[in-house]
């Protein structure tokens, strides 16, 4: 307005005005005086009001009727060239504003003059346009005439008239309501009175309206009148009027001033009453129509739609329901029911078109939709427009498909196949890249079984910029281009998602943080309402409830449609941009439904996208019956189930990879296409993103992912990440070069996703995790029974998840670790590795995470982490096994230090390997244990080290590799060691821990439960290491045992010193006791069969080839050690109170071993035995000095009262006598043992030795090729401990105790031994020596022997006894001693040979001739010491001992020996020489009496033996043993007979009877040839002859009848030898040279020497005592003598000779008469 009002334009227009009226009058003057004159003076009137008034233009305004009538005049003439000059004029005044109401009504009367008049049409547009928008002078029936002007003009045949007058009219409307909006501004700060609206009775009355407002009203009224085809109220004078114009124009005025209808009911009553009714009213047509139906079906002609007034139509209900939803709900309903029916497939291919384009603007208004949604949906009655809507754009686009549209005439369905195969080739030949959408066609489509639709780009996203509603000008409805109702419908799809998600989500957010902030505590989102403080937001939340209801109702409204319809377009897709839109229109949808918990919906979106991932008809049944629950639902659109099968839909796809589908039976391959991998990314989107809200439908999502990772070929590798495999491992999967690319980075996104996971709240990462878990048991039950390879992606998944969500590991751990211990526990190996691989990872990953609070502080978690590594140890599989091992290895190398409380686990983890786990398994357990022994001792809490002593003894018992058990046992050293030296930590740690466990025990009110409780825990530690080491003694491998009892009883020795003093107890009695008892029982019942070799080609020496002598080796070391504890450690022992019995239990496992029928463990025993007997009981320990000695050894020093002692143990290496001391200076006083104890300890084992002999050498009853035969050594050892024993108790030493040894002496002494043993033990028979046995044996009599020597006179009663024994050895020599009814053979004849080495072995008697010479020789030697003894005397021991001798005497030659006879005699003669003097001392008592005829029969059975010397023997020979003979005459001669007095007369006769039988006169006369052969004994007849004649002559012989000789028989004597010469000179002389028979020459001999014999004892004998007559007889002899000298035998000659030479002593000069 300032332009128009300042001076220079009013100053101008002033001008302007002078000069338009001076032009006028210029014109009219010729034709028009009148207006001339008008125009003068309009000029004086224009100049007077510049002149007069300050403001020009307000007088000009009011004097405006009068400045304007020239002008009027003027265009009255109707002149072109006036009127034009005219209407110029008149506008420039309006411009200028300067025209009053009443000119205004003037010029319009005068413009529809010239109207009417048709002249300068567009002037008059121009002018009567300037008129109103200038000023709002013009009003009501002025207004009306204007526009009815402008109508009119509109409706001229001129065609430029009436495009500028329809534009007027438009304009002209425009400003009445602008006046309106403008009036309503002015006012607006006034209150309105309210007002009664009132009914439509007089339609006039608008009365309470302002004046703008009214006319507007009158207007819009009108138009409404005439759309309708009724009379106009307000704009008289309207001769015609078209629909398509009248609608036009309502929809204009609807369009741009809502806000007129909204505020003004009048308004808003014309809208309800006026135009709703009437756009129904003129939609009828299009609704009854039906395209192809004939007329004459239905009674009338049904009008036909016509395409301009429907498609105004169309744009005004759009613009009511945009604008006027909330004044006309119920109309809307009708309107968008109708815009959903348009879209019916019998509708007309434009009608539909339009309505789709209608639809799309609604679908880019949210807000709006969401009103529908609100109003209709939600409401009990109510159509559910919002969800018809939505179906009919998915029916609508399904019918597009399946009724080929009218632009798509060519493709009739019976050229489908044809079509679609055609296509498949053109895929085959053009592959197209990836991103070109693919296929045949490079034009964007969709194709669906041969109905092809291309897609057009219709529209910008987000706006609905529409076609055919735009095309106002057409009248005939045009052709729809195939493929735009496709592309719109599309397109209203995807902007109705996007719509609908942005919005809810927006909103969503505002309420979480409006939410989040009202709420301190900051808590989950989801949880945060409940948690609010309620008064605060009770409203707040409130108004939540309703819109969360809100977008609840439109997601359940819309979803079942959007889904049909967009599943089946994505399956009909074939451009790549078109896939991808309708992926993120699925994704969104899921991703929206997640957020608002609609999990039904939710999965479905879902579920298609999968199903699009996937190969057609892929078998999936998650995704089967996820869809068989929504079909069941059986959402049907409009009548039209909804299928979503795509039979021909891969046709334009390219394939980019082939694989194996992940089933259970093969079924040959599968191709993924482009698409497929499209999805796939999507679905990994998804997952990516959206991870929060997927719940349970993780499961589809990771379904999906694992068959389409298993079709690609992807195989987990380190950490779960998932890897392209290599070729060989998939043979049937063949990829593109496209994709191939594309892996690496689908692999990537994989990784990523669950990655993403440790951004997932706590319950949606336990949906995940289940969901892996439900699919990794889907593929654990694929893998049963087969061992095909299994999918691993479920397993690789959880590995991946577990390791990025280690900081809140603890609330995923047990579902996670529980699963994947399932999975380890599974067949399929490769399965089961795989569940093994992530479960390690997983436990050692934990381990190193850096957790806050760190694990040292957080035990709970430590032992939660390690508790699956020990589950691992109840599954049998040997690779998981290994898998676990390796994993406590490396946790061992990586943590090891830092394993605290988890020690019992890891180690037990250990223990658990059993021994039929295999090998590998143990080694490698083996190897970790090695490594914590070596390593970790000292890191672990003290109360782990009876674990590691019960973990290394099992594998000590594992019998898979003898090498693990042996070196575990080298373990059990090196921890004993340990234990050694870190004794007093150990101990006080153990201590502090004990004190802590009896305080629980205390307050739970239960005893203390750990093994050996009494001992303090430290010992307890030392126990459980000496039991374990126990166990490993009785293993069933001989090696082990070997290796374990040298151990234990080193580890005894080295370091039992450590143990309190009451703690030996358990250990003899729990430990070795028991560990003696189990040997004896394994050792008893041990097999005898011979083993063959010892594994592999190990040879086995035969005295280990059976069970039996391998136990026996143990036995042996057993037994060996226990004794040598027994031994050095006595003065330990001794103060424990029940020693004795301990001793008894020694002494009967030293007497049961033994007694075992095995030769090396019964010497073994009885070497233990001399071990424990050669113990110097403390009490006369020649080691204990007084003081202490000088030794460099600690000892405890007495402070005070308190002693190093209860100060704690002193640890020290040695056993010294330094520490014995100090252990006595200590609390506990010296031990001095009782005697009377120390007694009954030797006669316990007197008794133990007793039945050890008593039992082995009592012969066997029976006889087979079995019985059991103690050994030499054994019996030798036996009797070499008696001296020993017997120093200990000599003084009860009784005569029954001396029978028992007796006993057993004999019965040793009687064993013979094998004749495979023998060559060893026995000497070569010629060679005279005593064995060993038989050395020990007369040790054993010597030893008590000189013991009786200086005993007490009790003592010597056991002389006799001795002697017996003795004797009962020496009668060996002749009759060896019989073992019960064993056949022995001699040694001569024990054939000894290679051959017979196994067989069963023949019995040797020994030679007892050696031990029986030297028993003969001790008898003489003692009887010699002894024969004086009372005891000796009284018990006839001379006798027995000739007794004894007369059994070799009587055998002589017979003897086993030669020897043994010699032996005999000289004993004989050594034994009388003392004895006889004794005898005859003790004559009178008698005690000799029956001695002599023993004595006597002696002498007879040994000097006329019945035993033939050998032939062998040389005369040598003979004469020496002639010469014994002699020497027992002898000593008759000088021992017996020169004291007959003092002798028994029987036993002098016996004597004399003897001798005269051996003297020569008793050689039989009759001499037969037999009794010629035998060798004269001459010197000893002679002896006899000689012994006999000098007593016979003694003067002490009284009478002949004695047997003395008597005179008689030497004179017969004589006379016999007389004959015999006689006759023998006969025979000679006759016989002449032939020599005489032998006999005779032996018979003269025999004489001869007879007769010198005679000779020689007569000399001998004293002189007195001879008879005269004898000499005479013998000197008559001489003469014959000499008459033998002529024969001729030499032999005759020499004896002659012999008897001749005597002859010299008669030879005397003859006596004086």
């Amino acid at each position: 307005m300032a332009g128009t009002s300042s001076p220079e334009a009013v100053k101008k227009l002033l001008e302007n005005m002078q000069g338009d009226l001076r032009s006028l009058s210029l014109e009219c003057r010729k034709k028009f005086p009148p207006v001339k004159e008008a125009a003068e003076s309009g000029i004086i009137k224009v100049k007077t009001i510049a002149a007069r008034n300050s403001d020009i233009l307000a007088a000009l305004k009011e004097n405006s009727s009068e400045v304007v009538q020239p002008f009027l005049m003027g265009c009255g003439t109707k002149e072109p060239k006036i009127t034009q000059l005219c209407l110029a004029a008149i506008q420039r005044l309006m411009s200028h504003e300067v025209v009053s109401e009443a000119a205004a009504g003037n010029i319009i009367n005068m413009l529809w003059q010239l109207m009417e008049n048709s002249l300068e049409e567009l002037k008059l547009l121009q002018t009567v346009l300037v008129l109103l928008t200038t000023n709002t002078v013009v009003h009501d029936e002025a207004l009306s005439k204007a526009i009815v002007l402008c109508f009119r003009l509109h409706f001229t045949k001129d065609n430029i008239t009436n495009n500028t007058a329809a534009a007027t009219v438009r304009q002209v409307v425009t400003v009445v309501f602008e006046r309106v909006v403008a009036e309503d501004e002015r006012y607006k700060d006034t209150i309105d009175q309210p007002i009664t609206v009132q009914g439509n009775s007089n339609r006039r009355s608008v009365s309470t309206l302002k004046p703008c407002a009214k006319d507007a009203y009158m207007l819009f009224q009108d138009l409404c009148q005439l759309v309708n085809a009724d009379a106009p109220y307000w704009l008289v004078g309207m001769t015609e009027m078209t629909r398509t114009f009248g609608l036009e124009l309502l929809e204009s005025v609807l369009n741009d001033f809502p806000q007129v209808f909204l505020q003004h009911q009048e308004f808003s009553f014309l809208l309800k009453e006026r135009v709703c009714p009437l756009v129904i009213k003129l939609f009828s047509p299009n609704i009854k129509f039906r395209q192809g139906s004939s007329t004459s079906s239905s009674p009338a002609p049904v009008e036909k739609p016509y395409f301009p007034i429907c498609m105004r139509l169309l744009r005004v209900v759009s613009v009511l329901i945009k604008q006027f939803y909330s004044l006309l709900v119920t109309e809307c309903e009708i309107f968008l029911s109708l815009l959903v029916k348009f879209l019916d497939a019998d509708k007309p291919q434009w009608l539909r078109a339009v309505a789709v384009e209608s639809i799309h603007r609604l679908c880019v208004q949210p807000q709006l939709l969401r009103s529908f949604c609100q109003s209709y949906d939600m409401k009990q009655h109510s159509t559910k427009v919002f969800r018809d809507i939505v179906n009919a754009l998915g029916s609508f686009i399904q019918s597009l498909f399946l009724v080929p549209s009218t632009g798509n005439t060519s493709v009739t369905p019976n050229q489908t196949g044809s079509n679609a195969s055609g296509n498949t080739g053109a895929a085959q030949t053009n592959p197209g890249v990836l991103g070109m959408g693919g296929g045949a066609t490079v034009l964007p489509a969709f194709e669906y079984r041969g109905t092809w639709i291309p897609i057009l780009n219709v529209t910008v996203q987000g706006s609905a910029k529409a076609t055919y509603l735009e095309m106002l000008d057409k009248v005939e409805p045009p052709t729809i281009p195939e493929g735009y109702a496709m592309s719109v419908a599309f397109h209203c799809l995807l902007d109705l998602v996007r719509g609908i998600t942005t919005m809810i989500e927006g909103e969503l957010g505002e309420a979480e943080t409006v939410s989040q902030t009202s709420t301190e505590t900051t808590s989950l989102p989801a949880q945060s309402s409940e948690q609010q403080d309620l008064q605060s937001v009770s409203d707040q939340s409130e108004k939540e409830l309703v819109s969360r209801a809100v977008w609840e109702e439109m997601v359940n409204a819309c979803w079942c449609g959007l889904l049909a319809a967009l599943s089946l377009l994505l399956d009909a897709s074939t451009d790549e941009a078109a896939t991808e839109n309708i992926l993120k229109a699925e994704l969104t949808m899921a991703a929206l439904c997640g957020k608002l918990g609609l999990v039904t919906s939710r999965d479905a979106f879902i579920t298609a996208i999968c199903k699009g991932s996937l190969p057609p008809h892929y078998a999936l049944t998650v995704l089967n019956s996820t869809t068989a629950a929504l079909s069941s639902k059986s959402y049907s659109i409009q009548g039209q189930n909804v299928q979503m099968i795509s039979p021909s839909s891969e046709s334009h796809q390219q394939v980019v990879a082939v694989g194996q589908p992940l089933a259970l039976q093969p079924q040959g391959t599968v191709m993924l296409t482009s698409k497929n991998i499209q999805c796939m990314r999507t679905l990994l989107n998804l997952a990516h993103c959206h991870g929060a809200v997927l719940g349970t439908s993780w499961q589809l999502v990771l379904a999906t992912l694992q068959h389409l990772v298993w079709i690609l070929g992807l195989k987990p590798g380190v950490g779960g990440a998932l890897k392209p495999g290599r070729a060989a491992e998939g043979p049937s999967t063949v990829l593109t070069t496209a994709v191939m690319t594309d892996l690496p980075v689908i692999s990537n996104i994989l990784s990523r996703l669950f990655e993403s996971s440790q951004y997932l709240d706590d319950v949606s990462l336990h949906h995940l995790i289940n969901a892996l878990c439900s699919l990794s048991l889907e593929a654990m039950d694929m893998a049963y029974g087969n061992n095909k390879e299994p999918s691993l992606f479920a397993v690789a998944k959880l590995l991946e998840t577990g390791l990025v969500n280690m900081h809140r590991i603890e609330i995923l751990w047990r579902p996670l670790t529980g699963h994947l211990l399932e999975v380890c526990q599974h067949p399929n190996s490769r399965m089961r590795e795989w569940g093994a691989e992530a479960l390690t990872s997983l436990i050692k990953a934990g381990l190193t995470f850096s957790h806050d609070p760190p694990l040292s502080q957080n035990q709970r978690l430590q032992l939660l982490l390690l508790n699956p590594l020990k589950e691992l140890s109840n599954i049998s599989h040997p690779d998981i096994r290994i898998k676990q091992l390796e994993c406590v290895l490396q946790i061992l190398q990586s943590q090891g230090d830092s394993l605290g409380p988890g020690w019992p686990l890891v180690l037990g983890v250990m223990g658990a390997i059993r021994s039929d786990q295999g090998e590998s398994l143990i080694r490698t357990a083996f190897q970790c244990l090695q490594l914590v022994v070596t390593d970790f001792l000292p890191t672990m809490p003290c109360t782990c080290l009876q674990i590691v002593v019960e973990v290394a003894g099992s594998f000590g018992l594992h019998n898979q590799e003898l090498n693990i058990s042996l070196t575990s046992i080298g373990l059990l050293w090196n921890i004993s060691d340990y234990f050694f030296q870190r004794g007093e930590i150990i101990e006080k740690e153990l201590n502090k821990e004990e004190a802590v466990l009896q305080k629980q025990a205390e307050e739970k009110g239960v005893m203390l439960n750990r093994p050996f409780h009494p001992a303090p825990p430290f010992d307890c530690l030392w126990l459980c290491l000496y039991a374990k080491l126990g166990e490993l003694c009785v293993d069933p491998r001989p090696a082990v045992r070997k290796s374990a009892g040298q151990t234990l009883f080193s580890t005894i020795g080295a370091h039992g010193t450590l143990l309190q003093h009451s703690t030996w107890h358990t250990v003899i009695w729990k430990v070795l006791f028991h560990l003696l008892d189990r040997v004896r029982e394994a050792s008893t019942t041990a097999d005898k069969e011979k083993i063959e070799s010892g594994g592999g080609n190990i040879l086995i020496h035969h005295s280990r080839d059976t069970a039996e002598k391998q136990w026996a080796e143990t036995w042996v070391l057993t037994l060996a050690g226990v004794a040598r504890i027994f031994n050095t450690r006595r003065y330990l022992l001794q103060p424990l109170g029940d020693f004795s019995q301990a001793w008894d239990v020694l002494l009967d496992h030293i007497q049961s071993a033994a007694l075992s029928k095995n030769n090396e463990v019964s010497l073994a025993a009885l070497k233990s035995f001399q071990e424990i007997l050669q113990i110097v009981s403390p009490a006369r320990d020649s080691e204990k000095p007084e003081t202490p000695p000088a030794i460099n050894v600690s000892v405890p020093v007495v402070v005070g009262t308190t002693t190093a002692t209860s100060l704690g143990r002193s640890f020290m290496r040695t056993d010294s006598i330094g520490e014995r001391i100090g252990r006595y200076n200590g609390s506990e006083p010296p031990v001095i043992t009782d005697e009377i104890e120390d007694l009954n300890l030797w006669w316990a084992a007197w008794n133990s030795w007793y039945r050890i002999g008593s039992e082995s050498t009592r012969p066997p009853i029976t006889c087979d090729k079995l019985t059991f035969i103690p050994s030499q050594p054994f019996l030798t050892a036996l009797i070499q401990i008696f001296p020993a024993l017997y120093q200990h108790i000599k003084t009860g030493f009784s005569m029954d105790d001396l029978q028992k040894l007796g006993v057993i002496l004999h019965g040793a002494v009687s064993v013979p031994i094998s004749s495979d043993a023998s060559p060893f033990i026995l000497p070569s028979y010629t060679e005279a020596v005593l064995t060993s046995l038989q050395e020990a044996v007369l040790t054993a009599l010597d030893v008590l022997q000189k013991a009786i020597c200086v005993g007490s006179e009790s003592m010597q009663i056991m002389y006799p006894a001795i002697f017996d024994q003795l004797l009962a050895f020496v009668e060996f020599s002749c009759k060896p001693p019989q073992y019960g009814q064993l056949e022995t053979k001699h040694i001569a004849n024990a054939k000894y040979n290679q051959i017979q080495l196994f067989a069963p072995a023949e019995w040797v008697a020994l030679n007892y001739v050696p031990f029986a010479e030297r028993s003969l020789e001790v008898v003489v030697d003692l009887y010699q010491k002894t024969a004086c003894h009372k005891a000796v005397v009284t018990e006839k021991v001379l006798q027995n001992i000739i007794k004894t001798l007369r059994i070799p005497l009587s055998l002589k030659y017979s003897c086993p020996s030669e020897s043994t006879w010699k032996l005999a005699v000289s004993a004989l003669l050594k034994v009388l020489s003392i004895g006889l003097p004794v005898a005859r001392q003790h004559a009178s008592s008698g005690k000799f009496d029956s001695m002599w005829p023993e004595l006597a029969n002696t002498f007879e059975d040994f000097l006329f033996t019945k035993s033939t010397p050998p032939d062998n023997l040389s005369i040598q020979e003979f004469q020496k043993n002639e010469s014994i003979d002699v020497e027992v005459v002898q000593l008759i001669s000088t021992e017996i007979l020169p004291y007959a007095n003092f002798i028994p007369k029987d036993f002098v006769g016996q004597i004399m009877t003897m001798l005269n039988k051996g003297s020569i006169h008793s050689q039989s006369s009759s001499f037969t040839e037999a009794e010629i052969d035998i060798r004269m004994r001459e010197e000893f007849s002679k002896v006899c002859f000689e012994t006999l004649l000098q007593f016979s002559f003694s003067n002490k012989v009284t009478t002949p009848q004695e047997g003395y000789i008597s005179r008689m028989a030497l004179s017969v004597l004589l006379k016999r030898s007389q004959d015999v010469l006689h006759r023998y000179i006969e025979d000679e002389r006759l016989s002449g040279k032939c020599p005489l028979p032998r006999q005779q020459v032996t018979e003269i001999i025999f004489v001869l020497k007879a007769v010198s014999t005679l000779i020689d004892s007569l000399k001998k004998t004293q002189p007195e005592n001879v008879d005269a007559n004898t000499w005479a007889q013998v000197i008559a002899l001489y003469p014959t003598l000499v008459e033998c000298i002529t024969c001729s035998s030499s032999e005759v000659c020499s004896a002659l000779k012999e008897a001749l030479v005597p002859f010299k002593d008669f030879m005397h000069p003859p006596a004086p008469k």
